[in-house]
């Protein structure tokens, strides 16, 4: 069964219009490559108080997420977008994993 999730990311105060710009013009390679690999249904909020973004998705029961970080494409804007986000020492963006409590279906 498909399985939806979330997680929060850190965005650089004074980087929201960069960001969203950087998203509305996102890489039609980068999309396919998601989707290629279980993806769908993916959305980013921003909590303007706290320039925290939350992010949830859908992935397939066949998903292949574990493995899109050593992809080019997924390496490529990962590098493009370090300069507006948080990201740890080995280049990826800082992500916390968060758990769902409650759903009303």
């Amino acid at each position: 069964m498909p399985e939806r999730i979330a997680f929060r990311m850190n965005l650089h105060p004074g980087q929201v219009a960069e960001y969203k710009k950087r998203h509305d013009e996102i890489w039609p390679e980068l999309s396919k490559a998601l989707k290629d690999a279980g993806v769908s249904d993916y959305s980013i909020w921003l909590d303007p108080e706290t320039n925290h973004l939350f992010a949830t998705l859908v992935r397939s029961d066949d998903h292949t997420m574990a493995d899109l970080p050593r992809t080019e494409i997924n390496r490529r804007w990962w590098d493009f977008m370090a300069d507006i986000m948080d990201y740890d020492e080995k280049n990826e963006p800082v992500a916390v994993d968060l758990v769902k409590l409650f759903q009303l279906d």
